[in-house]
């Protein structure tokens, strides 16, 4: 049984810190790296207000996912 057990912890585990992959890239990297890609430097509050906030998100997604795998049965 807890072999079944890690590996949904496990599993769990892997589906936040994938959101939180894909929260620091699409709503903290990208607009951040396509203000600075254009060559205008065009970073506005507003984005970087977003970027801050997903990464924010990211980070505490992760942080979640390390504490779903402390529940791993030995």
């Amino acid at each position: 049984m807890s072999l079944i057990h890690n590996e949904r912890t496990k599993l769990t585990a892997t589906y936040f810190n994938g959101a939180a992959i894909s929260i620091f890239a699409i709503g903290g990297f990208a607009p951040v790296a396509a203000g600075f890609g254009s060559g205008l430097q065009t970073v506005t509050i507003s984005s970087s207000l977003t970027s801050v906030v997903c990464i924010s998100t990211s980070i505490i997604l992760h942080l979640l996912a390390r504490r779903v795998l402390k529940g791993l049965i030995a």
